[in-house]
């Protein structure tokens, strides 16, 4: 039995019209939902930025050092030869004063040797002879006049050969010293360019992290305090233990913290008693770099820490301030100032 079909133009009883713009909601939808996926592919796929580490920063500064350091010997080098050339240079100057005086004075003579005898010679030699009782006179002056001024000329060439010689030394030494010259100002243009380098590379250390001459680089610093006195501290290694001293060129163990956080604006009492009692109580497990590590169960040491187990203190007398090992004392505790 045939069964009754739907023509293509008309739609079934019940059955709803079609709705193009729903269609096109919906195409709309799909599209944003595989951007969105692209999107976020492409975000799994790119490689997310990560700050370097004080230790990639610190490589960077040495390969940089690396290239400053045979630079500024390079540059002590020709500084050095310059000294030198300068000097032999103002030498050969003055060995070639006098002789240019004496070859000016040399050639003077010849030059009124020359005059008196071609301008008006002549004429007042014959003047002599004529009343002259001895003959043969003026061929003796003649030949007097000739001699004499062989003799300069001989004389002359004799300075201007020396002269000659010195000239020689000297344009030789000029043109070394201009090289020299050339030479130091490129290197101090490279050193300049590398030191410009390194402070970058040391700017751009986390603020948590302090590098001073004097003491390891030292991480995890907690506060602009903190970090100001070990700077100050460091700066500080080396000069010697004095009884009773707080700086700025000596000091015992309670003067160089005082001195160091003093510089942090943070007051402290010259002795080690009082200090325990004016910071904050830190356990070992968080002591920080800056805080004040304390020793022997009467406090009569104390020193600030930079972490991993290193300090920097005034030990005693005979030993200057230093970075040291906090395990070679019994240690009382930490304290944190401020």
């Amino acid at each position: 039995m045939p069964v009754a079909t739907t023509p293509p133009h008309r739609r079934a009883p019940g059955q709803s019209p079609a709705r193009p713009g729903g269609a096109r909601r919906f195409v709309r939808r799909l599209l944003t939902l595989v951007a969105a996926v692209a999107v976020g592919a492409g975000a799994l796929a790119a490689p997310a930025y990560a700050e370097p580490s004080v230790d990639e920063i610190e490589a960077a500064i040495d390969k940089q050092w690396e290239q400053l350091e045979p630079t500024i010997e390079q540059y002590n080098k020709v500084r050095a030869q310059l000294k030198v050339n300068k000097k032999k240079s103002a030498e050969l100057e003055k060995k070639i004063q006098p002789l240019a005086l004496e070859t000016e004075m040399a050639m003077n003579r010849v030059g009124d040797l020359a005059s008196r005898y071609y301008m008006s010679g002549p004429s007042q030699e014959l003047g002599a002879l004529l009343v002259s009782t001895r003959p043969g006179t003026l061929a003796e002056q003649l030949t007097m006049l000739d001699r004499l001024a062989s003799e300069e000329r001989r004389q002359l060439e004799g300075v201007l050969a020396v002269r000659a010689k010195y000239d020689a030394q000297k344009n030789k030494l000029d043109a070394l010293i201009v090289a020299e010259e050339k030479q130091s100002k490129e290197l101090a243009a490279k050193k300049t360019k590398i030191n410009s380098e390194i402070k970058r590379l040391q700017a751009s250390m986390p603020k948590t992290v302090v590098s001073v001459a004097g003491c390891p680089t030292i991480t995890g610093v907690v506060s602009a305090a903190a970090r100001t006195a070990i700077k100050t501290a460091c700066a500080q290694v080396g000069d010697p233990y004095v009884w009773g001293a707080t700086g700025p060129n000596s000091f015992d163990c309670s003067g160089l913290t005082q001195f160091a956080y003093r510089a942090a604006g943070i007051s402290l009492t010259h002795f080690t008693g009082a200090q325990w009692n004016e910071g904050r109580s830190i356990p070992r497990s968080e002591a920080r770099p800056g805080d004040l590590v304390f020793f022997f169960s009467d406090l009569h040491h104390v020193g600030l820490y930079l972490g991993k187990d290193m300090m920097v203190h005034a030990p005693r007398a005979g030993k200057p301030v230093q970075v040291a090992s906090i395990n070679h004392m019994p240690v009382a505790g930490f304290r944190r100032p401020g």
